[in-house]
């Protein structure tokens, strides 16, 4: 599908080598506003935590201009493989140009912290490429892309997955269709469990086994990873409902990860062929009510006993907990505070699944677990539950490693964790997609002073940027699976999701404003998106805790290097 053409003077003025060049110049700014950071935050060669803390305005700034020019340059890159008249070319053209002014606002208000000359900023907005972009991004441009989208002429830009990835994405596509969106809004507006309906067609499909090798009883081949069909197929099940299907593979992942890292061969011959067929379903206790983003800190007591150990404290934020049969939990197994992370060992629990809003396990031994629903403004059907272990006895055979797990919890966490901001990044792509499908429909339907609404250009624009950014984090998450199968891309996986998830917000908002008053309703499946998306640059990583602590700090120390 050709885009719409533009006059050769607009055409002349932007070309994918000028907008990478634009990107770079870019990248050499927020290179230097890194290399600052660190002469100043280094004491006798290392980073000092507090003089950080005293730079997390610009830290967190740079971090976002990391990920955004790093969103564009995917971007690029991916319409390489499309004719210069494409909607590809188009499309990437623009969000690249979009970019490069946010960017550009950024980099503004932190320029004389970071040692970037505010000299060196007007050079780059005066020259020829960004006067290019400032072109292609004005009104009477996007506005025709949007006119294009408005026609039908696009809605989808070309995946460019492969022919056994797009089958997947397809059966996927149908499932979110026909078994989870005629369940989701009674679902959310009434904050019921996620049906057995779901659940059983999920597990029917292989849904649960996408991250267990194949000797397991999983999708993924033994010998190598596959994490591109883990996030096509999140991105589908969250089109569809990211409370009622969007998350269901996310902790048999975790799950998964983690005893593949630390479990010993009984614990995962006798778990992951369960957690693959769905036979057992499970959920991730990291959280406690004082720690937050601080996995070091947790302080859920584990003493140790002759057959296994006693759990006693409280967590929270343990999403699906009720439902649940397996509870992958962390806890402290020496009791010494300054070994911090070092401390912590992970508990394989055992439970029966309860429904509903509250539940309460007895062990014969006189041990309780107990848990209590938190009301969520959105992210209804799986419940996040605050949990309270009282005497609660764990084997020793359900340590993760058993012996040769004590004091490795952290780690094995933070392997299961390996997948889930990519995965998160993916959720706000599939809610995205979701909800720019129904802005499209609305806009059409939709008269206002006799006209189509997505006859005006506000609208069009508006569509026009929405599936910009959707097709940017799109990408951008594919080839970050591509990098984290190869053992790589670690840091790109916290920059996808820091960027996707504040994506998400912006565009399901836009989709609301779109549908006006009856965005407002919660009849309408707009405003289901909208309190959805808020949840995304919280959990899997709190934006701030991941920008400053996660982001920030790694970019200043390999500038260190450089």
């Amino acid at each position: 599908m050709q885009a719409t053409k533009i006059t050769e003077q607009n055409a002349a003025s932007l070309s994918l080598e000028s907008a990478e060049e634009l990107l770079k110049s870019l990248q050499e700014c927020v290179a230097i506003g890194l290399r600052t950071l660190k002469t100043v935050c280094t004491v006798e060669k290392k980073l000092d935590t507090k003089l950080l803390d005293e730079h997390q305005f610009a830290s967190y700034q740079l971090a976002f201009c990391t990920a955004e020019v790093a969103a564009a340059t995917y971007f690029l890159e991916y319409s390489k493989g499309s004719s210069a008249d494409s909607h590809e070319h188009a499309f990437a053209l623009l969000f690249s140009s979009d970019t490069f002014q946010t960017v550009m606002g950024r980099l503004k208000t932190v320029c004389l912290e970071v040692g970037v000359e505010l000299e060196t900023l007007t050079v780059i907005e005066n020259s020829p490429n960004a006067k290019a972009a400032f072109l292609n991004s004005g009104p009477n441009m996007v506005s025709m892309l949007g006119s294009d989208i408005a026609e039908g002429k696009v809605g989808r830009l070309h995946s460019g997955l492969g022919e056994e990835k797009e089958l997947v994405r397809e059966t996927f596509s149908r499932f979110a269709d026909e078994i989870v969106a005629p369940l989701a809004e009674e679902i959310h507006r009434e904050d019921k469990d996620i049906p057995e309906q779901i659940i059983k067609a999920a597990a029917e499909l292989g849904c649960f086994g996408t991250c267990i090798p194949e000797k397991f009883g999983g999708l993924q081949p033994d010998e190598t990873s596959d994490s591109l069909s883990m996030i096509v197929v999140t991105e589908e099940l969250s089109r569809g409902s990211l409370g009622a299907a969007g998350s269901l593979i996310t902790r048999p992942e975790i799950a998964a990860r983690a005893l593949l890292a630390g479990g010993t061969e009984k614990q995962q011959q006798a778990w992951l062929p369960k957690l693959a067929s769905g036979e057992m379903l499970c959920a991730i206790s990291i959280t406690e009510p004082n720690t937050g983003s601080d996995v070091a800190a947790v302080s859920m007591k584990a003493t140790a006993t002759e057959k296994g150990w006693i759990l006693n404290g409280s967590k929270t934020w343990c999403t699906f907990a009720g439902r649940s049969e397996l509870i992958v939990m962390l806890a402290r197994t020496n009791s010494d505070s300054s070994l911090g992370h070092r401390g912590l060992s992970m508990f394989l629990i055992e439970k029966p699944a309860f429904s509903g809003h509250q539940f309460e396990h007895c062990q014969i031994e006189g041990g309780k677990l107990s848990g209590k629903s938190i009301s969520t403004l959105g992210y209804r059907g799986m419940h996040s539950f605050d949990l309270f272990f009282e005497d609660y006895f764990v084997p020793n055979d359900h340590l993760v490693g058993e012996t040769e797990g004590i004091g490795k919890g952290f780690y094995f966490t933070m392997a299961g964790f390996s997948g889930g901001r990519i995965q998160t990044a993916a959720r706000a792509t599939g809610l995205m997609q979701a909800a720019f499908e129904k802005a499209v429909t609305y806009s059409a339907e939709r008269r206002v002073f006799e006209k189509a609404l997505n006859d005006f250009q506000l609208t069009q624009i508006k569509l026009a940027r929405m599936l910009s950014t959707i097709t940017a984090c799109r990408q951008f998450s594919y080839a970050v699976a591509n990098l984290l199968d190869k053992g790589e891309g670690q840091m790109e996986a916290s920059l996808v999701k820091l960027f996707s998830c504040r994506a998400a917000e912006w565009l399901t908002r836009e989709a609301m404003q779109i549908h006006g008053g009856m965005g407002y309703a919660e009849e309408s499946a707009v405003s289901r998106y909208f309190v959805d998306a808020r949840v995304l640059s919280i959990f899997e990583g709190a934006e701030e805790v991941l920008a400053l602590k996660v982001i920030a700090r790694e970019l200043i120390e390999k500038a260190s290097r450089s």
